[in-house]
């Protein structure tokens, strides 16, 4: 405190993840892949009785009143159905070749459209940037005055972005954060540490406001340092542009924070090295050209809280890279979200509300033409309130006013246009209205309600649209994924969501949107991915694994599946979590578990939530458990035939006799099977997965040897004297 005036807060963390829940939600009815049967859409959750035993499944109905029964534990091989907004999928037909055929011919596309990927990244690849010097003794004081402990996502992000400016190669970097969560901090300390190794920092902004803002931001936590910082945008004066060109040709400005006269053909800098762009989605064509000749040459560091779907898809694809921020700051609230119909009593009690607690209000209209009638019919409707308005024709000197006026706490209601979309910062400003919120995107509703509940209380959005009004489908969705999207975090979802309605933009081509309609964005995702890891060594002048076959590389989903089929009940019951959709959450995230160390975390987490787990739920973790400890053992199925357990795998080496560690007395059938009597393990099947687990846990201890490195042991004694 004596130091720099103020006490380091620490900021609590979130455990979970908003994105894995928001786009999990599947409602019965809604369209969903299955990786292996194709598309269909979700009935429910079933609990069905097979040998005895109860389990849980999610129904999914297909073409010609077809149903299939998918295990929970095999919730990971279904994803919601998300295409272009205009089509409306095709059911598959079970029983056919359709789906494979359909999944074939998507991943020879995949191909070439991997193919095409790879080039643009080996392009990349042998560019050569400067390389920037590890941190210096200023950047770590600098780094220590920041008044809030990082929450582990902005701290992984700071991370990734040193680690891009140390390495040789251009940074191309996403950093997809909240509104209000860290993204400037991240970029202040990269600009900073381009500074301390003698380069310069072009900070793009796409509002005048925000520049303002910005500006003061970075003034206040480097006034410790000598680093002068410019900034050029109209609230500046012609003399002051003039003395900031000047500055930045003749090396001198450090610092730029600009709007879009920063890509300008005068602007010109001595020593680039650095360009932050703030909202990418906020500029047009051509500046996006010029900054893609940026690239090119110099460290790229995009801020977003939801990028566009352009940008999302090279992300997700590889050629870009992302680092996510998902833990909200301190004390922050979800902003309590409603959408309406016009209603002026209702826009009168929220106003005097905010009023009666001392806070402000936006109330966001979108025309400029008329926008000074509304204020009018405010002035009127709420004569309690003292009311300034601002939009983007007012002279510079008057907006610049007016907004400082009302972050100062002049003016208790704002009428203005979106053009406080980005970035504004007014912790007393808790209340948003939209009027007609049917008109804007998603990505900009979403920016706008981030402009309140930026302190500890409770804000609140309004999302007018007009009575008697018949909205089209698109806007619909726009709101209803705005109304939906009330959790902290969410506003990589909301990418994801707008990327559905919109899609992906012309990325490579006109015909990736025809195979994403064909299977679902989530599955044409994963097979991309795989195909581009598949080629990436040849980019370094290795051979490329595996092929572009229909039989996936080994590692894919398809190669990978797994069987556990033990006679077991085991579930979540209804008693115990009554919410079907927080029960298929929970069932998601244990079907996406990838260690057990993480299942006895959630297990516990669980636990914590709902109170004990019930002897089902306990049995379903020990049924992950195994499953988790077959795929390490590179094992394809583990069942129960007759009274015999039953370990396959299709590689008959697995199965080799000096493979093997020594484990109870198994009798082998064929190459590819290991069986050992039930009674070997237990008189129940459910008090057998311990034994069960550490019995994997064997195999996966002694991989599988080299072919024709051993030879094949004949007979069964032979066999079981190996294994002892």
């Amino acid at each position: 405190r004596e130091l720099f005036g103020f006490v380091k807060q620490r900021r609590t963390l979130r455990r979970g993840s908003a994105r894995s829940k928001f786009l999990a939600e599947v409602a019965p009815g809604d369209f969903v892949v299955h990786a292996d049967h194709g598309i269909a859409r979700f009935a429910g959750i079933t609990r069905r009785e097979v040998s005895g035993e109860q389990r849980d499944y999610l129904e999914l109905r297909y073409a010609g009143g077809d149903r299939l029964y998918v295990p929970v534990d095999h919730v990971d091989r279904v994803s919601r159905y998300v295409g272009p907004s205009e089509h409306t999928p095709r059911l598959t037909r079970l029983g056919t070749q359709e789906w494979r055929r359909t999944r074939a011919k998507v991943r020879a596309q995949v191909a070439e459209a991997a193919a095409d990927l790879l080039r643009l990244y080996a392009a990349r690849r042998l560019l050569r940037g400067h390389a920037f010097p590890p941190d210096t003794e200023w950047q770590r004081e600098m780094e220590a005055a920041f008044p809030y402990e990082e929450t582990e996502d902005q701290a992984r992000a700071i991370a990734d972005v040193k680690a891009d400016m140390e390495s040789a190669l251009p940074m191309d970097r996403v950093v997809c954060g909240d509104v209000g969560f860290g993204k400037t901090e991240v970029a202040i300390r990269a600009a900073f540490k381009a500074v301390q190794d003698g380069y310069q920092v072009a900070f793009l902004v796409p509002t005048t406001v925000l520049a303002q803002q910005h500006e003061r931001t970075f003034r206040e936590r480097l006034a410790a340092f000598p680093v002068r910082i410019g900034v050029l945008s109209r609230f500046r004066s012609d003399g002051e542009t003039r003395e900031t060109l000047a500055g930045l040709a003749a090396g001198t400005v450090d610092i730029v924070i600009g709007t879009h006269r920063l890509l300008q053909a005068d602007v010109e800098f001595a020593n680039l090295g650095l360009v932050v762009i703030d909202e990418e989605q906020r500029f047009g064509v051509n500046h996006k050209e010029r900054l893609k000749r940026m690239r090119l040459e110099v460290d790229v560091l995009t801020l977003s809280a939801t990028p566009i779907p352009r940008t999302l898809h090279m992300s997700l694809t590889g050629i870009r890279d992302m680092s996510t921020m998902e833990h909200a700051p301190l004390e922050r609230q979800p902003v309590q979200t409603y959408v309406s119909e016009w209603d002026e009593a209702l826009v009168r009690e929220a106003i005097l509300l905010e009023i009666e607690r001392g806070g402000q209000a936006f109330l966001v209209h979108n025309r400029v033409q008329t926008i000074d009638q509304l204020a009018e019919r405010m002035r009127i409707l709420v004569p309690e309130a003292r009311i300034a308005v601002a939009h983007g024709q007012l002279p510079e000197r008057t907006l610049q006013r007016v907004m400082e006026s009302f972050a100062d706490g002049e003016f208790d209601l704002l009428i203005c246009t979106t053009i406080i979309e980005s970035g504004i910062d007014i912790p007393n400003a808790n209340t948003l209205i939209v009027d007609r919120a049917d008109r804007l995107g998603l990505a900009q509703l979403y920016q706008l309600r981030g402009r309140v509940g930026r302190a500890s209380n409770r804000a609140y959005a309004y999302l007018f649209h007009p009575r008697d009004h018949v909205l089209s489908e698109i806007a619909q969705r726009r709101l209803a994924t705005i109304f939906e999207a009330s959790e902290l975090g969410a506003g990589f979802q909301v990418a994801l969501r707008d990327l559905e309605i919109r899609g992906a933009g012309n990325l490579l081509g006109s015909a990736q949107s025809g195979q994403i309609a064909a299977v679902g964005f989530d599955l044409y995702m994963q097979m991309l991915g795989e195909e581009v890891e598949r080629l990436k060594p040849a980019t370094d002048g290795e051979a490329p694994t595996g092929t572009a076959a229909e039989g996936a590389p080994p590692g894919t989903p398809e190669a990978r599946a797994l069987a556990i089929d033990l006679p077991i009940s085991a579930f979540i019951p209804e008693r115990y979590i009554e919410d079907i959709e927080a029960r298929l959450a929970l069932y998601q995230r244990i079907a996406a578990l990838t260690d057990r160390e993480g299942s006895h975390a959630l297990e516990a987490e669980t636990a914590d939530r709902f109170g004990p787990l019930p002897e089902p739920l306990q049995r379903f973790f020990g049924l992950v458990r195994v499953r988790l400890a077959a795929m390490a053992a590179a094992v394809d199925a583990v069942r129960v035939e007759g009274h015999e357990l039953v370990i396959a795998a299709r590689d008959a080496q697995r199965f080799h006799g000096r493979s093997l560690p020594s484990l109870p007395r198994f009798v082998r059938r064929g190459r590819t099977q290991l069986r050992m009597e039930r009674a070997d393990l237990g008189a129940d099947w459910a008090e057998a997965l311990p034994a069960l687990e550490a019995i994997l846990d064997g195999l996966s201890a002694h991989p599988t040897p080299a072919r024709q490195s051993v030879p094949e042991p004949q007979g069964a004694d032979q066999f079981a004297e190996a294994t002892r």
